[in-house]
C-alpha cells in the first residue's frame, strides 16, 4: 500500500507483471518462483548495510549481525554441496566467473569452454565477453550427429593447447555432463577445472543430478533457476582445490573484494540463506525430481508431434528444439508462444546456419511450472498447446482463454 501511494506508476508495473506471471506460463529453463519468505528477505531492511569486506573483517562499522547473517549463508551452502569454501557475494553469475579468473588467471592465458552456439555460456570464453577479449580462449563443441559432448575431442584440444583453466557447464546443454571424465583431461594437462553449475544447481542440490565436486577445483553457480533463491551468485571452492592450491580460497575471496566488488549485497546473500535452508528439506527433493520427470515427459511429447529435440531428449531441466522442420524460426516461435501464454526462448542450436537474433531453436524448460504445482498430467496437455499454435496460429485466441483458465489451478507461491 505505501508503494502505490509513493510511486503509483511502479506500483501498477508491478501488479501488471505479477498479473502476467500468474495467467501465463513461464517456461524460460533459467527462471523461476521463488517463495515469499526469499522475497521477504531480499526486501528487508538489510538492503540499507554497507558491508564491505568479509565477516569479522569489514570496513565499516555496525555489521555485528550482517556478519552472523552471511557466516549462516556460507555454512549453508557449505553443507548443502559439502565444499570447503564458499563466497556468496557475487552479484550474480558472471561476475562469480569473473572472480574465478581474476583468481587464478592473466591476461592472455588460454583457457577452454563449451562454445556458446553449442550450449555453453558466454563468460567460458566468447568472443564478445571479457572472458573471450582479455583470455585466449579456445572452444570446444558437441558431436554433430548426437549433439553430445565429444570427450575425446576435448581432451585432444586440452592437450594441445594447455589451458590453464577448464570450464565445465552450459546454458543450454540437456544432458548429464561427466564430471569424472572432465577431471582426468583437466589433471593431465595440470588444468583448474571449473564446474559453471548455474542451471542445475537445485536438481544437484536435490539429489537428482550427480555432484562435480569429488572431481573438480572450484564450482560457480547462480542462485536462482532451479536452486528458486534471489539472483545472486556464489564461488565454492572443493577439497580438490585446496589441494591443487592451498591459498585458493584467499585468492578467490580477494579477487571478489576488493578485486571486482565493493558492498556485497546483504539482502540478497540474507535471501539465498533462506532458500538454501529451503533446498535442504524432503520437500525441495521431491522437487528437483519432478523438474526432471515434467522436462521428461514435456520432450517426449514433443518428440510424438514431431518436434526435434537436439540430442533426441532430455536429463535435466531444459529442452531445446530444432524448429527447421516446422518451417518456424525461434523468433518467430517465441513470439506466437508468448502470445497464448508461454514465455520461453529463442536459441541458437548447435551448428545453427541461422543468425542470433533469427535462430532456428528454442529453449524451454520446466523449473517454474514445477513450482506452481504441474506434473505429468499437465506436461501433456502443454504440449498439445504448443503443437497446436505452431502447427495452427490462427488458434491463438483460443488456446490463450484456455491457459489463463488452466493457471488459476495452479497459483504462485504466497
Amino acid at each position: 500500500m505505501k508503494l502505490k501511494k509513493s510511486d503509483p506508476q511502479i506500483a501498477k508495473l508491478i501488479k501488471l507483471e505479477t498479473q502476467r506471471q500468474e495467467d501465463s506460463l513461464q517456461m524460460i529453463p533459467s527462471e523461476n518462483h521463488c517463495s515469499f519468505a526469499v522475497r521477504e528477505a531480499l526486501g528487508s531492511i538489510l538492503t540499507d548495510k554497507y558491508a564491505e569486506g568479509y565477516p569479522s573483517k569489514r570496513y565499516y562499522g555496525g555489521n555485528e549481525f550482517i556478519d552472523k547473517v552471511e557466516n549462516l549463508a556460507i555454512e549453508r551452502v557449505k553443507k548443502i554441496f559439502k565444499v570447503e569454501h564458499v563466497n556468496v557475494q557475487p552479484h550474480s553469475g558472471s561476475p562469480a566467473n569473473a572472480g574465478v579468473y581474476m583468481a587464478i588467471c592473466e591476461p592472455k592465458d588460454t583457457i577452454m569452454g563449451m562454445a556458446l552456439q553449442m550450449g555453453g555460456h558466454l563468460t567460458h570464453g566468447f568472443k564478445l565477453s571479457f572472458s573471450g577479449k582479455f583470455f585466449n580462449a579456445v572452444q570446444y563443441g558437441l558431436d554433430e550427429k548426437t549433439h553430445l559432448i565429444n570427450y575425446d575431442e576435448v581432451e585432444k584440444l586440452a592437450k594441445e593447447h594447455k589451458p590453464k583453466l577448464i570450464w565445465v557447464g552450459g546454458s543450454a546443454y540437456p544432458r548429464i555432463f561427466d564430471w569424472k571424465k572432465m577431471g582426468q583431461v583437466a589433471d593431465s594437462v595440470g588444468a583448474y577445472l571449473v564446474a559453471d553449475i548455474a542451471h542445475i544447481a537445485g536438481l544437484i542440490a536435490g539429489g537428482i543430478h550427480p555432484s562435480p565436486v569429488p572431481f573438480v577445483h572450484i564450482i560457480t553457480t547462480t542462485t536462482h533457476k532451479t536452486l528458486r533463491g534471489p539472483r545472486g551468485g556464489i564461488i565454492m571452492v572443493t577439497k580438490k582445490g585446496i589441494e591443487k592450491d592451498p591459498d585458493l580460497p584467499k585468492k578467490i575471496d580477494k579477487a571478489v573484494f576488493p578485486g571486482l566488488q565493493g558492498g556485497p549485497h546483504e539482502n540478497a546473500i540474507a535471501a539465498i540463506a533462506v532458500c538454501i535452508k529451503e533446498a535442504s528439506t524432503p520437500a525441495f527433493k521431491k522437487y528437483a525430481a519432478q523438474v526432471v520427470k515434467n522436462a521428461k515427459t514435456l520432450a517426449e511429447e514433443l518428440t510424438k508431434y514431431g518436434f526435434n529435440l537436439i540430442s533426441g531428449g532430455t536429463e535435466n531441466h531444459l529442452i531445446l528444439i530444432d524448429l527447421r522442420n516446422k518451417n518456424i524460426t525461434g523468433a518467430d516461435a517465441q513470439n506466437l508462444l508468448e502470445k497464448i501464454g508461454m514465455s520461453m526462448n529463442k536459441n541458437s542450436i548447435p551448428y545453427d546456419p541461422a543468425p542470433p537474433f533469427k535462430p532456428s531453436g528454442i529453449r524451454m524448460g520446466t523449473p517454474a511450472i514445477t513450482t506452481r504445482g504441474m506434473k505429468e498430467k499437465e506436461m501433456k496437455q502443454i504440449a498439445i498447446w504448443i503443437n497446436e499454435v505452431i502447427s495452427n496460429p490462427g488458434a491463438v485466441k483460443k488456446i490463450r482463454e484456455k491457459i489463463k483458465k488452466f493457471c488459476k489451478k495452479f497459483p504462485l507461491p504466497k
